[in-house]
């Protein structure tokens, strides 16, 4: 891979201050964060996505184009839960093999937007529709999880009864997805007038708020690395493996239905990173069997430091090459 691909990614000043987080750990400095602002960051981030993806699709409108690139964004969604669980089943029970294959089968917004940032660095276009794309992703994974509990997990010695109104609340109504759509929305009844009013708060000064909020990622993500002595060498290998091959299979659905390099490079980081925030909550509230101390450190200490730092160059080498 081009050494320079690579370069040119971790030489962000975003991503220097995640790793500059993960630092102040590692030397056990007292920097921290206030606990209310990073909620407040991720609110922006979400907010601005929404926004500035919902006045994409207002100007591009919904052709064939990107109703196949929507439809491929579920379409990965519902089947990387479901053969990351068998997979996961050869070594593990099944209440954690769904919990962690929910957790993968579902999206990392700040790993989408730091990828948008790094199309912006090299200069490749990308379509606001994929953020539509990523606001289905977040859901079909906690759907195929909590069926795949009704379905093989409890017996008929547990006969917990299933509330599945509370499950697709959580699903579809979840705080992430919910602000994520309902900007979505905003952007695309407002159009060109209602982003060039909100612009200087979510377009000029996004990349500084992802800045904060990377820093305070990489401060948590950090501090779950410690936790990864209890997941075993088979997770931490899956946590690596499944990424690498889940956004390889969305690059060749990206070539083969000819979408083009950077709605390409999103979708594969669509379908290569996993949930830290969405999964997570509606795990503990449906799966509760299921030990959080293996899938969130997974996503959060090894799949998502992976994908924004070697990740993202990695799945745009194999891009430039299947394109040409």
């Amino acid at each position: 891979m081009n050494l320079d691909l690579i370069l040119q990614n971790i030489l962000n000043p975003p991503i220097l201050f995640f790793l500059l987080g993960m630092l102040a750990v590692f030397f056990k400095s007292e920097l921290s964060i206030p606990q209310p602002l990073p909620k407040l960051f991720s609110l922006y981030l979400l907010i601005a996505i929404g926004l500035h993806g919902g006045y994409e699709l207002s100007h591009s409108g919904l052709n064939t184009y990107i109703f196949t690139a929507l439809s491929l964004a579920i379409l990965m969604a519902i089947i990387v839960p479901i053969y990351s669980y068998f997979i996961l089943r050869m070594k593990l029970d099944n209440y954690n093999a769904i919990a962690i294959a929910a957790t993968y089968g579902s999206i990392s917004a700040v790993t989408f937007i730091t990828g948008i940032t790094y199309l912006q660095t090299i200069g490749v276009e990308y379509g606001g529709y994929m953020v539509a794309g990523m606001a289905l992703m977040e859901s079909p994974a906690i759907v195929v999880g909590l069926v795949f509990a009704t379905l093989f997990a409890r017996g008929s010695e547990d006969k917990k009864e299933t509330d599945w109104k509370e499950i697709f609340r959580e699903a579809f109504l979840n705080p992430s997805v919910y602000l994520l759509v309902g900007a979505l929305i905003i952007g695309i009844a407002t159009g060109e007038k209602g982003w060039n009013s909100m612009e200087p708060l979510f377009g000029t000064l996004f990349k500084g708020m992802l800045a904060f909020f990377l820093l305070d990622m990489g401060l948590v993500a950090a501090k779950r690395i410690y936790e990864l002595k209890k997941v075993g060498l088979f997770l931490i290998m899956f946590a690596i493996a499944m990424p690498i091959f889940n956004a390889s299979v969305a690059i060749l659905l990206g070539y083969f239905f000819e979408l083009s390099q950077g709605d390409t490079l999103l979708l594969s980081l669509l379908a290569g990173s996993a949930s830290y925030i969405a999964v997570p909550a509606a795990m503990r509230l449906s799966v509760p069997e299921a030990n959080p101390g293996l899938y969130l450190p997974l996503s959060l200490a090894v799949t998502f430091p992976f994908n924004i730092s070697l990740g993202i160059p990695l799945y745009y080498y194999f891009i430039t090459i299947l394109w040409g």
